[in-house]
């Protein structure tokens, strides 16, 4: 779960991160590749490339929300998970409802402040 945000970093689950970080239900990693001017499904090669791909990739564009492509939305929907982008937020608020409900998620999220 996302237990807080801002001040440049995240809590997850007890563990702090500093900087971008991609969350799943069982582990999260740093996003060393997080730029939202030039996102691409490489970019976002750790949600893709896992055994149990979510239904629903979260994008945190920090502290306000950016439209994700067309074109890319259609790459990433191809390769399994449907893309959502919000403000970080938002993201990790949502993030953590949609956990308690059982669904596949995870959250690719950039840091605010």
């Amino acid at each position: 779960m996302v237990e807080a945000y801002g001040d440049g970093g995240f809590r997850i689950s007890g563990i702090t991160w500093r900087g971008p970080v991609i969350v799943f239900p069982h582990r999260s990693v740093a996003w060393p590749e997080a730029n939202l001017e030039t996102l691409s499904t490489e970019m976002l090669a750790p949600v893709l490339a896992v055994d149990d791909v979510p239904e629903i990739l979260l994008l945190g564009c920090g502290p306000t929300t950016v439209l994700v492509p067309a074109q890319l939305r259609s790459e990433i929907r191809a390769r399994g998970p449907v893309i959502d982008a919000m403000d970080t937020g938002a993201a990790c608020r949502t993030y953590n409802i949609l956990m308690t409900e059982g669904r596949r998620v995870a959250a690719a999220l950039l840091p605010i402040g």
